[in-house]
């Protein structure tokens, strides 16, 4: 059974099924851009209900205070993050933060981050045990027990994380694959056998800014996640390569990195994903959304389509 949402407010033909879930539309705020989703409730004009979910900031087992300034810093057609998963622990967020949230306006996902597996594992089963509606695992934290290695950019160790996070919980669960590797289509493939009801594609890519008066980077971790439009070709083709592997298996694909229009949210729909990510864009346009939702309807009149999923995957190569 599809978990409905309230489409009082939205045009039923923006709405999308994922992973059994209903989205109002197919736009998700990404994990960090919207801290706990009550950063935007506050802004005049914002409603939830133009979005289809919203990812929460990054939770790991216990609070995090966070990387040591500079944290963010823009660069051309783009900005650089290294926040260092700041954030309150997931029993506080489980206890605290989530009975304020209300699950009428939109769906919820949960974003689990970690240190080990083992972490991993416990921040997933706090969140089955809540009213989260999905569960994303950001596979591109660093294994400490294994030299400080991204799990996310070695397939053996992002299915590994998958597969103790699908034990530990029946919600469905999100798989955010790293750029940072070598072959994202193999990572997937191994995802995909370890449990994975999805994807997000991408994460950011790393990056690095230098003050060149001081000499020494801006961003206080000397690097940084790379977000923005500057990403977006990169996020595409990686769209469209994850594409290739989930279409045959009934995967869907969150497809993000540097929308900031409804023709960036079409690119990434012809190219495969069935929803689209916006997180950069929101920083200077938080309103942004309900513009992106007027162009897609546009766009399907214009087509003549009765619903914006038809889109998905329609890539037509030379």
């Amino acid at each position: 059974m599809i978990k409905g949402s309230d489409l009082s407010n939205q045009d039923e033909r923006l709405a999308v099924e994922f992973c059994g879930m209903k989205f109002s539309t197919p736009q998700v705020l990404l994990s960090g851009c919207v801290g706990f989703g009550e950063e935007y409730t506050r802004i005049e004009g914002f409603s939830n209900r133009d979005v289809g979910a919203i990812c929460l900031k990054g939770t790991t087992g216990t609070a995090r205070p966070g990387n040591a300034p500079h944290r963010v810093t823009e660069t051309p057609a783009g900005m650089i993050n290294a926040i260092g998963l700041q954030n309150p622990g997931a029993p506080y967020v489980v206890d605290k933060i989530l009975p304020t949230l209300d699950f009428e306006e939109t769906r919820f996902i949960a974003n689990v981050s970690g240190s080990t597996v083992e972490e991993y594992i416990e921040v997933t089963r706090l969140f089955d045990a809540s009213p989260i509606d999905a569960i994303e695992i950001n596979i591109s934290c660093p294994n400490v027990k294994e030299g400080g290695v991204a799990f996310g950019n070695d397939p053996e160790m992002s299915a590994r994380v998958v597969e103790a996070c699908r034990a530990a919980t029946s919600k469905p669960l999100i798989t955010k694959l790293s750029p940072n590797q070598t072959d994202i289509a193999e990572n997937a493939r191994r995802c995909i056998d370890a449990g994975t009801d999805a994807f997000a594609v991408i994460n950011t890519l790393m990056g690095m800014a230098i003050d060149i008066e001081q000499r020494t980077p801006i961003i206080g971790n000397n690097q940084g996640g790379l977000s923005g439009p500057a990403i977006k070709p990169v996020a595409l083709l990686k769209t469209h390569q994850v594409y290739q592997v989930c279409k045959g298996h009934n995967i869907p694909i969150i497809g993000q990195g540097g929308i900031t229009s409804a023709e960036d949210a079409i690119e990434f729909m012809i190219a495969g994903a069935s929803a689209v990510g916006i997180g950069t864009a929101l920083f200077y346009d938080p309103l942004i959304c309900p513009k992106i939702n007027a162009g897609l309807v546009e766009y399907m009149e214009r087509h003549g389509m009765s619903e914006i999923a038809q889109l998905t995957g329609t890539l037509v190569l030379n």
